[in-house]
């Protein structure tokens, strides 16, 4: 009996892969995407961007009514929460949302194929499922099996003691004592969550600075933030082991001032990740991946091997899930000849602490390394209306052009849903928007938004509100 065939295979059902499933269907392909997980979604929905953010949320809601109600004229009383009721609430959305991807394969016409896919040849995908081996004939295939957390050698994972992003997101008690090794944008998120909720957290960062990718100013803000909320921040510090005795651990780090020791209960391990390509076969179509362990791909998504692609977090550029999807529609929209596209330099960035950060294009850092002339407007959020009613006013925007053609060049933003403003940044860069052009539109009053006017105005010093 001759394979089961299909115009397009994508392995891996997370947001590259899905969203790549999806466009192929819409498109007229016969599609199916293999996903090992049990689950659609990938890391993103199932233990990563979703259920992060819904405990965020939970612990936000918790700190608002308890620290700010007051301030508003709310009486609460004492405030409480159950962990395990937020821990409910976050499955519940996990679940729905990973039940609506299924819906949307029936709606377009993706087979949805549980197993895991390995290559037999450039157009041969094996999967293993729950009834055996199976293997399936496909024109293109897609490689879209994302990443993994890095693990450190002296720190391995058990998920319980020393934990990954997917075990700091499952603890059924509050920590009392969380130490997090790394302080980028998971570490700071789950640190967040944790300390609110009553944990002693310590960040461990090699580097000078927590967020060290990101603009000096941010950086700065950030670290006093952080501070202020309770997170003890050690910089310049780099672990070189960790020790466990029961449910006790002990943490050696080596610190500006010499060797550091301290107890906890929890280890976090957040110094990023890792494209994942275990599994795959990729040597039965001569395929390798590159020192950094991804797939080498062209500006069309294409591998060295013809009818064979590779988005998302298994390729070049940032590990972020809309980045991904992006991708992913670009990859199968390229190979049905519409013209899909991925502008990379309208990117933005969030951390979904409280306050949140969000950036789109260069920091001022990398403007001076590369030897351009800015000029910088910068509004604070003390001095907008909106922010001021709403209670919250940490923070600014800052907005970074090109001295001779005022283009944009970046923008950040630390302050009160700052991953909500950044579209209209992101739009701007789209279409190589001027300061200018963001300081003529008119932006409704009272917003937050008009914090990013503001800032506009500001690159040609005429801001009005300060």
């Amino acid at each position: 009996m001759s394979a089961e065939s299909f115009d397009l295979m994508v392995i891996g059902g997370g947001p590259a892969g899905y969203v790549a499933a999806i466009r192929g269907g819409q498109l007229g392909l016969k599609t199916a995407c293999v996903e090992s997980r049990g689950t659609l979604g990938g890391t993103c929905l199932n233990v990563g961007c979703i259920p992060s953010k819904a405990l965020l949320q939970s612990s936000e809601a918790y700190i608002e009514a308890r620290d700010h109600a007051a301030e508003m004229g709310v009486l609460t009383g004492k405030v409480g929460f159950d962990l395990s009721v937020m821990q409910a609430r976050k499955s519940k959305v996990v679940s729905t949302m990973t039940r609506g991807i299924e819906g949307l394969f029936k709606k377009n016409k993706v087979t949805y194929i549980r197993g895991t896919g390995s290559f037999k040849g450039p157009q041969e995908v094996e999967v293993q499922g729950d009834e055996g081996r199976k293997v399936y004939h496909a024109k293109h295939v897609i490689i879209a099996t994302g990443s993994a957390p890095i693990e450190l050698p002296f720190a391995k994972f058990d998920e319980k003691y020393i934990v990954s992003s997917t075990g700091a997101l499952a603890f059924d008690k509050v920590p009392k004592h969380l130490v997090v090794i790394g302080g980028g944008v998971i570490g700071l998120e789950l640190g967040s969550v944790w300390a609110r909720l009553g944990a002693k957290v310590t960040v461990v960062e090699a580097f000078d600075e927590i967020l060290p990718m990101m603009d000096g100013d941010v950086i700065r803000t950030m670290a006093k933030v952080m501070k202020k909320q309770g997170m003890e921040i050690l910089t310049k510090t780099k672990c070189k082991e960790v020790s466990r005795k029961g449910a006790k651990l002990t943490l050696k780090a080596d610190g500006p001032d010499g060797e550091l020791e301290f107890g906890c209960d929890r280890v976090l391990v957040a110094v990023g990740r890792r494209a994942y390509t275990e599994g795959l076969n990729l040597a039965a179509i001569g395929l390798e991946t590159d020192r950094s362990g991804k797939v080498a791909i062209d500006d069309h998504f294409r591998t060295a091997v013809k009818g064979v692609y590779a988005v998302g977090d298994v390729v070049r550029g940032p590990m972020l899930a809309h980045k991904a999807e992006e991708e992913g529609v670009a990859c199968v929209e390229q190979i049905c000849g519409v013209s899909g596209h991925v502008n990379y330099e309208a990117i933005p960035n969030v951390v979904y602490t409280w306050p949140e950060v969000a950036s789109v294009g260069k920091t001022t850092e990398q403007c001076k390394e590369e030897g351009l002339a800015v000029n910088i407007g910068k509004f604070p959020f003390a001095a907008n209306g909106r922010a001021k009613a709403n209670g919250f006013t940490e923070g600014f925007v800052k907005v970074i052009a090109d001295a001779k053609t005022d283009r944009l060049l970046g923008v950040h933003i630390v302050g009160p849903h700052a991953s909500e403003l950044i579209g209209e940044v992101a739009i701007g860069f789209e279409y190589k928007a001027s300061a200018e052009d963001l300081a003529r539109s008119v932006h409704a009053h009272p917003t937050l938004s008009e914090a990013i006017k503001e800032a506009c105005l500001g690159v040609d010093k005429r801001s009005i509100n300060i």
